[in-house]
């Protein structure tokens, strides 16, 4: 039986299993850390940085994500401090910018309170959280995707662009992709967000750090999702 410590996150003491990531801990007692790249069950990434959080240790905070951060004893963790809610718009924002049609990253926005782009829209159809490749080496154990280039030319890719004959063809990649989402009516042409899931939040206007379980993120099966129906079925 794993050892429980007790954590700190925005004030609340959270028991959890010493080794679990933050960014579960936080979820499983309702603390809405938002997140695109984490899935539960699957190495952790920490590609994206929207769940990126303070730790605080001997009157010093660091910036870390919270899904590759693991729980210890005593941990004081800040999720929504000023400098972090700060930091969580400009990344979203930025992947905003990336892929200004994703209806995940619509979502995001929304959940964080992002309603303007100041950076060039580029419009690309990936923004490299790796949910596809990692679901595709540990849980179907069929390594048909993985990351091709560096910098500014890293993509997903197959073997030589070909599907090979060990694909088992299971679409997981294409469940778990936040890009294959239906969006919203309004296409993103111009540096805004188009406001029409605003009002999934008017519970969490006083609120904002907790999780009431909106419809932002379900699409793309967000952690939060994805947790209730681990614990749904056991």
């Amino acid at each position: 039986m794993n050892k429980m410590v007790t954590i700190t996150v925005d004030g609340a003491r959270i028991e959890t299993p010493e080794g679990m990531n933050v960014l579960e801990a936080a979820l499983e007692a309702g603390i809405c850390i938002p997140n695109l790249c984490y899935i539960p069950s699957v190495t952790p990434l920490g590609a994206c940085r929207v769940c990126i959080v303070e730790v605080v240790q001997n009157g010093r905070s660091k910036m870390t994500a919270s899904c590759t951060l693991e729980a210890k004893e005593g941990m004081v963790i800040r999720a929504h401090s000023e400098d972090i809610i700060r930091a969580r718009r400009n990344i979203v924002e930025l992947l905003l910018a990336e892929a200004p049609n994703s209806r995940a990253i619509q979502d995001l926005a929304a959940r964080v309170g992002v309603t303007r782009v100041r950076y060039p829209m580029r419009n690309n159809s990936c923004v490299l959280c790796g949910r596809c490749v990692r679901v595709c080496d540990e849980i179907w154990q069929s390594k048909s995707l993985g990351f091709v280039g560096r910098g500014r030319n890293r993509h997903v890719a197959l073997p030589f662009n070909k599907r090979p004959e060990f694909c088992k063809r299971c679409n997981a990649c294409i469940d778990l992709c936040p890009m294959t989402i239906t969006p919203c009516p309004g296409p993103m042409k111009e540096p805004a967000v188009c406001g029409l899931c605003g009002s999934q939040l008017s519970m969490a206007e006083d609120t904002p750090d907790t999780c009431v379980w909106c419809e932002l993120g379900r699409g793309f099966q967000c952690a939060r999702w994805q947790l209730k129906g681990v614990l749904n079925t056991t």
